[in-house]
């Protein structure tokens, strides 16, 4: 396995920390880390409310690459707070081939952590709308 992968692991890992945050919000459940072409790496955890004001780890990931002036992924891990992978959501893909039309197909995601399972965003969603 790329070692860059075991980086974006223990990145994530780190600032998963779930938690209650008000008796309507929670975080963390899961985390995500994002490396840029740049080589640069991005964090996030999810946000969920009791409303649909929350937002997904990929998400808030990407959100802090574009305050940072960056905005194109290279590759994209997500986990869960028993430390299992788990793929992109449909908003978190839209939002990547939005971020990058005609190269989202080429960012990497892990699938399987444990077994060194990566896809390419265009494997994982195919014939996408753009």
């Amino acid at each position: 396995m790329n070692p860059i992968w075991i980086k974006l692991y223990e990145v994530a890992k780190s600032v998963q920390n779930s938690r209650e945050v008000s008796e309507k919000v929670s975080a963390g459940g899961v985390a995500a880390a994002i490396e840029t072409v740049d080589g640069n790496v991005y964090k996030g955890v999810c946000i969920d409310t009791s409303c649909t004001l929350g937002i997904c780890a990929e998400r808030n990931a990407i959100f802090n690459m574009i305050t940072n002036g960056e905005n194109r992924i290279k590759r994209i891990i997500a986990i869960r707070s028993n430390g299992s992978v788990i793929a992109p959501c449909g908003a978190c893909r839209e939002l990547i081939a939005q971020l990058m039309p005609g190269m989202y197909q080429d960012v990497e995601v892990m699938m399987d952590f444990e077994k060194g399972k990566v896809v390419t965003l265009g494997e994982l969603t195919p014939m996408w709308w753009l």
